[in-house]
């Protein structure tokens, strides 16, 4: 059994939790950030955009979080929202596909952070998406990222094949990054795709 973690990993507040047997077999994951912190995200009540679920809406604390674990590298804030996501994905049957990473920008990161949430909450995943580009999005303007030419190619496509998948991204701004993956992916032959990010920005 995993030991708790004991102090909030954004503010370190000491979390006052036990973790016993009755959790185990609930199969429920630990705390691992305040209630104070926790309530400074601001949840989306059935917040669906075409096709895209979205958890959260991007507010300071957000951008804060983001900036944290993207940009200064804290790897162990994958696991801030741990429960959530193992909640929302934990009888998932579609494959679930992270959003990649190129290859230049995982060595300037160290991580792959999509794969990390994913890892933190016990879900399961798999790649099947190579990303073309380095450029990064968020330094677009809406207009230039509607006119992006296309980001992504299936890796296996026969894995792919009339299959049902779900797209799994941090945050949702024009839309521009999923579109590309599940345009890619439908015409590998998937028979569905639809998508699941953490926050709407």
């Amino acid at each position: 059994m995993n030991k708790p973690i004991q102090h909030c990993l954004l503010c370190e507040r000491e979390l006052n939790q036990s973790f016993g047997w009755g959790e185990l077999l609930r199969n429920t994951l630990t705390q691992t950030i305040c209630p104070r912190c926790e309530q400074r995200f601001h949840r989306i009540e059935q917040q669906q955009e075409e096709g895209v679920v979205s958890l959260y809406h991007y507010n300071e604390a957000m951008k804060d979080y983001l900036h944290r674990y993207k940009f200064l590298h804290d790897i162990v804030l994958a696991h801030a929202f741990n429960r959530i996501l193992h909640e929302q994905l934990k009888n998932e049957k579609r494959i679930i596909i992270p959003i990649p990473m190129h290859p230049e920008n995982l060595k300037i990161r160290t991580f792959s952070h999509i794969d990390e949430l994913l890892k933190a909450a016990n879900i399961p995943f798999a790649h099947h998406l190579k990303k073309l580009s380095n450029e990064q999005q968020a330094l677009k303007t809406r207009e230039q990222r509607l006119q992006t030419p296309q980001l992504f190619e299936v890796v296996n496509a026969k894995a792919i094949k009339d299959q049902t998948l779900l797209l799994m991204d941090d945050i949702y701004t024009t839309g521009t990054t999923l579109n590309h993956a599940k345009r890619a992916l439908l015409q590998a032959g998937a028979k569905t795709v639809e998508g699941l990010t953490l926050i709407h920005g």
